[in-house]
């Protein structure tokens, strides 16, 4: 299928906000400790953006069905913008903290506006594979971003690489511009007659269901690093993240035919057996060969169901729902994201290092379980 200049356009605006966002954060908490931030004050600036996000999301959800999706997409990429500055300007860890919350606000409003506006462009019957297309933007901004800013920083400072992520800001808002030129993005009219809600109950058990499969793999993001130095296994951790990038590319590509022919319970299966063996193969990793295996794998668990479970939500809402739809489903996601670090750490901390996977193995039957549960509640169509 050919896409629109407009689906095009937003593809490469999504791209750079989320760029924008993921070049900062691996670089934030030492930047935080080097204007004189304390250790627990640099773990919280480093969760704050998601944290912040996860609290907008439900009053961005119902805005953004209520009005002009392109409005909202510029104040977002605006917000981002004025936090990138102020991180360039930083002397003290207030302002750092204040940038964050901006930071966070401006993430809110560019994800849940631009996916549901990227949805309404698309026809009904290439929804999953449209927005299978949003989420691998979405990923290779997740895995290049930081290595550019690790990059920047390592040669020119922490300053430097931030004015990288403010260019990545400002690209997301000429682009924005551009759709805008052909894509006004108005607000629904069947929306502003729907009362405000906090969530979508109807997209609750996908959000759930994703917030499961993100668990495992931010846990990893955040320690396997520490979990290879603490075991002393001799790997070459650096190459787990591209590799993963490089298979999610690969599989959305390959499978990008199936998003709008195969129903979810297919997707959810084979990705709750390729989380699975993601996680036995880095329990039980010696070598890189199966670490670089686990993180294929773990590209087709958490990786493609995060783009099967997005259009899901967006296809249960309906055109009058997207918004609140794409704001339920972040939801989820922002709390893997935060769980996933918080839980990765008690366990780091608490067991024996060798179970640290086996431990997390305990998210595949539970996100099993949410889709039986809710299966059963559909009058059991599974």
């Amino acid at each position: 299928m050919k896409y629109s200049r407009s689906v095009i356009l937003i593809l490469a605006a999504s791209f750079c906000f989320m760029s924008s966002s993921m070049l900062v954060t691996p670089l934030i908490t030492g930047f935080s400790g080097s204007v004189g931030a304390s250790a627990g004050l640099m773990g919280l600036i480093g969760g704050l953006m998601n944290l912040c996000s996860l609290f907008c999301r439900p009053v961005v959800g119902n805005m953004v069905d209520r009005l002009n999706k392109l409005r909202l997409s510029l104040a977002g990429a605006a917000l981002m913008a004025a936090s990138c500055l102020a991180y360039m300007l930083a002397r003290s860890a207030a302002v750092i903290v204040a940038a964050r919350l901006v930071n966070g606000v401006g993430f809110a409003c560019c994800t849940i506006s631009m996916s549901t506006w990227l949805s309404s462009l698309l026809p009904a019957d290439r929804i999953g594979s449209g927005m299978g297309l949003y989420g691998m933007m979405n990923a290779l901004g997740m895995a290049a971003a930081p290595a550019i800013g690790v990059a920047v920083y390592q040669r020119l400072g922490y300053r430097a690489a931030f004015s990288a992520a403010l260019a990545f800001a400002l690209a997301d808002a000429a682009l924005v511009l551009l759709v805008g030129r052909m894509e006004r993005g108005e607000a629904d009219k069947s929306a502003a007659r729907t009362p405000l809600r906090i969530a979508d109950v109807r997209v609750l058990p996908v959000a759930l269901i994703v917030m499961l499969f993100a668990i495992p793999y931010c846990a990893t993001q955040s320690f396997l690093v520490n979990y290879v130095e603490a075991r002393g296994l001799e790997l070459s951790v650096s190459l787990f993240f591209p590799v993963y990038a490089a298979a999610l590319l690969l599989l959305r590509m390959t499978l990008k035919g199936l998003f709008d022919r195969l129903p979810f319970g297919c997707f959810l299966f084979a990705g709750a057996l390729c989380a699975l063996l993601s996680i036995a193969c880095l329990a039980l990793m010696r070598s890189n060969a199966v670490m670089l295996l686990g993180a294929v794998f773990m590209a087709g668990g958490y990786g493609v169901m995060c783009s099967v479970s997005q259009s899901t939500a967006i296809l249960i809402a309906g055109a009058g729902g997207r918004g609140l739809a794409n704001g339920t489903y972040y939801i989820g996601l922002d709390l893997g994201m935060t769980l996933g670090p918080i839980i990765g750490g008690a366990l780091f901390g608490a067991l024996p290092l060798e179970w640290f996977y086996p431990a997390l193995l305990a998210t595949v039957p539970a996100l099993i379980a949410v889709y039986l549960i809710w299966m059963r509640g559909k009058r059991g169509k599974i």
